[in-house]
């Protein structure tokens, strides 16, 4: 179990050696562990990684390397929580799907669900009222409602959730990145202004030229200012949820982005914009950043780039206290039109193909906020997005 879980550490580019691997095991023997799987996972990256940039990857491996174990133990003593889960989890004919309509607006949902849980007081399974699991209440797991808030599901399936009552993990995404961000870094390339500042220490090789011809052929050796990218770009990164299907793609831009553009900024959000965002996704309920003191810090002369599929429930935009996972005082909407007023040089990317877009109504509705500056991540999509900006 643990040789191929070595090898594929290896595979994935983190740099493992055999020293570091017969620690884990010395570990293992001293049962610092246990025969709990989420012990071993915190003592193996203890042992295993010791530059956080390999972290993400090494969660990758991990999570195939042990996919479905619960235990370490070699006799299987109890059914995995994963296969109980399953059982609660219903399929749904059309119909009962259908059966299964929205009630009323936000304000609604919220007060109901707030009743539910003063009357509720035992486990549901497979109803249609109660909070519980595999039914088709709008409230609970593993069931389906198209407009409901998600309790106890630690992934989402069908996306429809106005709100999550659950604390999500996230992570950041790798800057490290290389395959496929050389067209990029071409197409990142269209952002610049060049200017020549600072102290002379540059070869200027035809200044040297004409000086020394001049000179009756005696070398006379000219400096200049070097040239920098002087545009300062804030970008704004959507992480978790469903943005989970589209983390190598952003990862590449990413990448290009921290290599290209010296004058960057980045932070996170999820779904819409708020009043606060991050730096750590580790980190991302502790270390905040208010979004009031972004528009305070940064000047007018900063570009915009919000990175994000959109997707989400409208309410997460329109409506006050609608984010999936905090009371949000003000609406999304309120947040980005501020953004906007005070950075017009903005534009969206969205991992999702535009062909797509008119089908999810929160991306039509930021698409227009957007005023029409809501690109495709692609090499031409970025191409297009970075004219406006120039």
């Amino acid at each position: 179990m643990f040789i191929p879980f070595f090898q594929d550490l290896r595979g994935a580019g983190i740099p493992v050696t055999l020293r570091e691997y017969l620690t884990l095991l010395e570990a293992m023997r001293e049962g610092i562990a246990g025969h709990d799987v989420e012990h071993f996972y915190y003592l193996a990256r203890s042992c295993l990684v010791k530059d956080e940039r390999y972290l993400d990857r090494f969660d990758l491996v991990f999570a195939k390397a042990f996919e479905g174990v619960e235990s370490l133990e070699l006799e299987i003593k109890d059914l995995p929580e994963a296969w109980l889960q399953k059982l609660a989890e219903r399929l749904f004919t059309p119909e009962e799907m259908e059966a299964a309509l929205q009630r009323g607006g936000f304000d609604e949902l919220m007060e109901e669900l707030r009743k539910r849980l003063e009357e509720q007081d035992e486990r549901h399974q497979g109803g249609t009222k109660w909070a519980g699991t595999g039914g088709t209440s709008p409230f609970g797991a593993w069931g389906y409602n198209p407009m409901g808030v998600r309790i106890g599901q630690n992934t989402s399936r069908h996306r429809k959730a106005i709100k999550v009552w659950d604390k999500r993990e996230f992570r950041d995404f790798d800057d490290d990145v290389e395959l496929g961000t050389r067209n990029l870094k071409v197409a990142l390339r269209r952002l610049r202004k060049l200017v020549r500042e600072g102290t002379e220490e540059e070869l200027d090789l035809p200044g040297t030229i004409h000086a020394t011809a001049n000179n009756a052929g005696y070398l006379d050796l000219k400096m200049q200012k070097a040239r920098t990218n002087q545009v300062k770009v804030l970008l704004f990164l959507d992480v978790g949820g469903s943005m989970d299907d589209h983390v190598r793609r952003v990862e590449e831009l990413f990448s290009a982005a921290r290599s290209e553009l010296e004058h960057l900024e980045h932070f996170y959000f999820h779904n819409c914009l708020y009043e606060r965002v991050w730096k750590d996704n580790r980190r991302r309920w502790e270390e905040t950043t208010p979004t009031f003191d972004l528009l305070r810090t940064y000047g007018e002369d900063y570009r915009v780039i919000f990175v994000g599929d959109a997707s989400m429930g409208p309410y997460e935009i329109t409506e006050p206290g609608a984010s999936v996972e905090h009371w949000n005082e003000e609406s999304g909407a309120v947040w980005m039109r501020r953004v906007l007023a005070r950075w017009p040089r903005a534009i969206w990317l969205n991992p999702v193909r535009r062909d797509w877009w008119g089908y999810t109504e929160s991306v039509s509705y930021l698409h227009r906020m957007m005023e029409g500056r809501m690109y495709p991540l692609t090499i031409e999509g970025i191409d297009a997005g970075l004219k406006t900006l120039s």
